[in-house]
């Protein structure tokens, strides 16, 4: 458990940016933008919108109806999310970047608290936020790393049993969304902050993945390289979840999630039947960094018609 700061009138001294990665997705951008800035979340011009070439030349309306300041980015190709992302965290001034998906809006600003525990622990890198839907009920966004277990858990019918599903509720953490901070081994790309230095410091989104994984990759690699990981359930933001990845194996969303979840099994370990350690995935990824650089394809992950 992480005890929450004390109160204070002092302004939190990390500043805050914003990054969301917009595909087609327009009305969900605006909605977005404009509850972080009734809210008070961050200034326009610390907010900056990605467009990932969308076909329907949504970017372009956004550069022309997103208020003034919200610095808008026409990418000229669709990279996947985690491009998207290392574009616009490039762009930000900021110390801490708030990576937000479209779909998501602040009811109120809680932020401080989470600008104030980076200012108090200096190897704290990733900050996850407590995901609701929009009746309120808890969407669990802090998350164990796989074992082949979970997966069955969560992906198959013997998720329904009793021991399968005390499984899933351990790997999702459902007993820690109290009002205290806690340590995780990742959290949901939909909504969490992350320190610029240690972003840099990792390597940034690894943009071999389009969509799906890339999150629990930079959760990973941030546990390697020493930085810490936390849920904050004191601040909460409304995600209107749309679980795409669960249309079906054979859908294309389906194979996406599959294709990111190989990458990640490659570079991290496969996870047998234990949670995987730490220190085992490190020594994973440092053998598939040597075979990176001994020539070795990575695997990346395609697909040129859908977007983050």
């Amino acid at each position: 458990m992480i005890a929450l700061s004390s109160p204070t009138n002092a302004e939190p001294r990390a500043t805050l940016g914003v990054v969301i990665v917009n595909y087609q997705t327009p009305d969900l951008t605006l909605r977005c933008v404009a509850s972080m800035l009734e809210h008070g979340i961050a200034r326009a011009q610390d907010i900056v919108v990605v467009d990932n070439d969308s076909p329907d030349r949504s970017g372009v309306r956004l550069a022309a109806e997103l208020p003034d300041g919200v610095v808008v980015i026409l990418s000229r190709r669709n990279g996947g999310f985690g491009a998207g992302v290392n574009i616009g965290v490039e762009a930000l001034q900021t110390d801490l970047a708030l990576i937000l998906n479209p779909d998501t809006y602040f009811e109120r600003n809680n932020m401080h608290v989470i600008r104030r525990m980076f200012d108090e622990s200096p190897k704290l890198g990733v900050a996850g936020l407590k995901l609701v839907n929009p009746d309120g009920s808890l969407q669990y966004s802090a998350r164990r790393f796989y074992s082949l277990p979970d997966i069955v858990a969560r992906r198959t019918m013997l998720g329904k049993l009793g021991p399968m599903r005390r499984l899933e509720r351990s790997h999702l953490l459902t007993r820690k969304w109290r009002q205290q901070p806690f340590e995780a081994d990742w959290v949901m790309g939909t909504g969490f902050i992350v320190r610029r230095s240690a972003f840099e410091q990792v390597g940034r989104m690894d943009e071999g993945y389009f969509l799906y994984f890339e999150e629990v990759d930079l959760c990973a690699r941030m546990w390697i390289d020493g930085w810490r990981v936390v849920a904050v359930p004191e601040v909460e933001l409304v995600h209107e979840h749309q679980r795409s990845s669960a249309a079906g194996l054979l859908s294309r969303s389906g194979k996406t999630h599959l294709r990111s979840m190989a990458r990640f099994f490659a570079k991290f370990g496969v996870p047998w039947m234990q949670r995987p350690s730490r220190a085992r995935m490190a020594a994973a990824l440092a053998r598939w960094q040597a075979q990176q650089r001994d020539g070795a394809p990575a695997g990346p992950v395609t697909e040129p018609q859908h977007g983050g």
